[in-house]
Order: C-alpha cells, then sequence, then structure tokens
C-alpha cells in the first residue's frame, strides 16, 4: 500500500513536469521555425528596392505603383521585426499575415506592368532579380510550412487534455498560423480558345 501511495505521489508531481518541458519544447521549436521565415523574408525585402531602382529608371511615369511596393515592403519589414521579437504573439503574426499580402498585390501589379515594357523585360538586372525574387518566395514557402506545421503540432498539443491543464496554468497561449494568401492562386483560371 505504501508503495502504491508513493508511486501516486511521483505520478501526480512527474506527469506535469513532463507536459510542461514538452510545451516548452514544442513553442520552442515554433519559434525556431519562425527564425527560418525571418531570414527568408528578410532577403526578400533587401531584394525588392533594388528591383524598383531598375524598374524605375523604364517606368518613370507609373510612380504611384513604384512607391506603393516600397511603402508595402517598409510595412511588411516593421511587422516582420515585430514578430521576430515575439513569435508568440498572435496578433503581430496576422499583421505580418496582412502586410505579406499587401506586398505580394503590390509586386504582382509591378510585375504586370513591367510587362508593358519590354526594355525592362530584357534587362538583365531585371531578370536576375525577378529570378532571386521568385526563387526567395520558394524558400519563403517552404520555410513557412514548417513554421505553420510546427504551430499546428503546438497548438494541438497544448489542447489536448490534461496537457491543456498544465498550458492554461503556465500561460501557454496559442500560436498563430502565418498564413499568406495569394489571391492569384485562388482566381479561376481563364480558357480562351481563338
Amino acid at each position: 500500500m505504501e508503495w502504491i501511495l508513493i508511486g501516486l505521489v511521483l505520478l501526480v508531481v512527474i506527469v506535469p513536469i513532463v507536459i510542461y518541458n514538452r510545451l516548452v519544447s514544442m513553442r520552442n521549436r515554433y519559434k525556431n521555425a519562425f527564425a527560418q521565415i525571418d531570414v527568408q523574408l528578410t532577403r526578400r525585402y533587401d531584394l525588392i528596392p533594388n528591383l524598383v531602382k531598375v524598374a524605375e529608371r523604364y517606368m518613370s511615369h507609373e510612380r504611384d505603383t513604384l512607391e506603393a511596393v516600397i511603402h508595402a515592403r517598409n510595412q511588411a519589414v516593421g511587422n516582420l521585426k515585430e514578430v521576430a521579437a515575439d513569435p508568440t504573439n498572435a496578433e503581430a503574426v496576422r499583421r505580418l499575415s496582412q502586410s505579406e499580402q499587401g506586398l505580394t498585390g503590390a509586386l504582382g501589379r509591378l510585375f504586370a506592368l513591367s510587362e508593358n515594357y519590354p526594355e525592362l523585360k530584357a534587362n538583365q538586372n531585371m531578370m536576375q532579380l525577378s529570378e532571386e525574387l521568385v526563387s526567395t518566395e520558394n524558400r519563403v514557402a517552404f520555410a513557412r510550412q514548417a513554421f505553420n506545421d510546427a504551430v499546428m503540432s503546438y497548438n494541438t498539443m497544448r489542447e489536448m487534455f490534461p496537457n491543456n491543464l498544465i498550458a492554461n496554468n503556465f500561460s501557454f497561449q496559442p500560436a498563430q498560423l502565418l498564413e499568406i494568401e495569394d489571391v492569384q492562386k485562388r482566381e479561376a483560371v481563364k480558357v480562351s480558345f481563338q
């Protein structure tokens, strides 16, 4: 009887410690996964001013579009810094998602307008920057997927019983997915037979 009582006491002490430590580990995983996004988004943001500088030479009367890209980039940079400081801040992650969608839209408009400028499309710097930007976009997508997987694992773990008892008592807040919606992917494909 004495051994059973000692076993129960140890169980009551050890299980919460194990759960707490697993929650800390999962939270640190998604923070680390965000660090990878931070690296790739920073690279993306560093490429954009160069892209705009090249485009400016050819598209001088498209000033509004160029300024919109720079404004969207600066807003995204600010939001990235905020999330990088605290990846557990769900509202900051939401703002970053929104600013990334705005930047993606502004870049889409820039590339659409650049189609009207054959000299710009043929410019070696523009082609190289565009290629680097596409490559970086792919890296961002992979890093974002890894981050969202880590967030989902963490959120699932913190919501499961008895983990939720420990999570709620020790302020393990739900993590926010980084969702960057590409509006173009949601549009219907237009087919024309001419």
